[in-house]
Formats: structure tokens, sequence, C-alpha cells
């Protein structure tokens, strides 16, 4: 018997990348597991838009309805943005924060009625390593996700009366699909990633298992005491200061 055996749980952005391995994550360890995406998805997935209301409930209903209920939201669904304050205009601003931050509001507000029927609900938040130290060219994106995570502390203290835990995963660097197309567009995509792993305490880039690992254990019975958390998986890279190697 697994911890998750007879629950649901839906992945936002679950088609690749972290999205994917937590999937997988999830279903290992006993879930029924539906991948919302606006991509290609698996026999058990559902195309879902974050930025349509209607779409995002029309997901939800579903799962619901295809599974029996709703126990687990993975908020993972992102896209990236690069630049200083000054680089990215309006349009580009709320394109971002329409996706990264109101995107796990519509999800977590059309699934809020069946968590509260759950005998284990639990939300996870994928947030960043941006959020919670300052990195150059990313100022959008830091907001987006720095916004993530003060909307976790602040659902976690709102739901947890309800039954409903509420945390988020903090990922460092992470080798995916997103981290691969910027490599792409560097001059010297080698040196860009030499650079990347560098700035990580541990020397490499994050897999998204690991990632997928620490999303498995916020959103499991087993952590039932454990609410408003965010969990750094960046090789050390918020707390430590280690001397260059």
């Amino acid at each position: 018997m697994s911890e998750f055996d007879g629950l649901v749980a839906v992945v936002t952005g679950g088609a690749s990348g972290i999205g994917a391995a937590v999937v997988s994550a999830l279903r290992e360890r006993g879930a029924r597991v539906a991948a919302l995406d606006l991509r290609e998805v698996t026999p058990d997935g559902v195309r879902m838009d974050v930025t349509d209301d209607e779409s995002v409930r029309h997901a939800i209903a579903t799962v619901v309805e295809r599974f029996g209920g709703l126990d687990v939201v993975v908020n993972n669904a992102g896209i990236g943005a690069q630049g200083t304050v000054a680089d990215n205009d309006d349009a580009e601003w709320l394109r971002v924060l329409d996706v990264n931050l109101l995107g796990m509001v519509r999800v977590s507000r059309a699934a809020l009625p069946h968590l509260r029927r759950s005998r284990a609900a639990a939300i996870v938040n994928v947030g960043s390593i941006a959020a919670t130290a300052g990195l150059p060219q990313r100022a959008l994106y830091s907001a987006s996700k720095g916004a993530v995570v003060a909307l976790t502390r602040a659902m976690a203290a709102d739901h947890l009366a309800e039954g409903i835990r509420v945390n988020c995963v903090n990922p460092g660097t992470a080798d995916t699909p997103w981290i691969g197309r910027l490599l792409e567009k560097a001059d010297d995509p080698a040196a860009e990633r030499a650079a990347l792993e560098a700035r990580q305490p541990h020397g490499r880039l994050v897999s998204a298992a690991e990632v997928a690992h620490a999303v498995a254990y916020l959103a499991s019975p087993l952590a039932a005491s454990t609410a408003g958390a965010g969990i750094a998986v960046d090789g050390g890279m918020q707390n430590l200061r280690l001397r260059p190697r």
C-alpha cells in the first residue's frame, strides 16, 4: 500500500519537464494522476489553458467526473522571462503574471470545492530560487515567483482549518526544456551551461526528478503537519555561501 492509494491528483504543465516528472512520481506512489497541459497529453490527461478560467473549470470538472473526486493539486505550469525591470513592457509583465500567478489562482479556485471533500487535500505550488535569491536579468520572472511564495503562505493560512494543506517547492536552475531552449540561444551554449552549473553550490543543474520528489513529499498525507512551507531544491543556492572551488 502507498500513502497515495485512492487519491486523485492533477498536475498543471504536466506534459513535460518538472510537471511530467511529478506525474510519474505520484503515479509510482499509487495516485491516479491527470496531466493538465496546453500540449498533447497522456490518455489520463486533459487539455487546459491556465489563462482561461472556463478552460480551467472545465478541466477540473472533467477530472472529478472521470475519477470521482480530487485530492491533490500541483500548480506547476509556468513560463520564463528575461531582462531587467526596464526590459519588458506592460503587456509582457501582464502575460507572465497571468500564467505564473493568476494561473495558480484559477486552478486552486476551481479545485477548492472538491478539495474540501477530500480526506487528504493538498496543494503544492512550484515556485523558484528566483523568489528567494536575487538573480540577474530575471526581474519579471522573480516578481511572478515571489508572488507565488507569498500566495502559498496566504492560502495555507486561509485553508488549513478546512483540511487543505498548501506548500511550495522552490527549485534551483533545473535541467528542463526551458533551460535547454535558453542554452540553445546563447552565443556559447557550453560556457553558459557551465556558468549555470557553477552558480549552484553542488555544481550541477537540479534534475526534474529531484523536484518531483519534494513535491510528492509535500502532497503526501504523511506530511500532514507541513503547511505554509517552502522547500528549496536548489543544491544549497538559497542558503549556502561556499568558497570558490
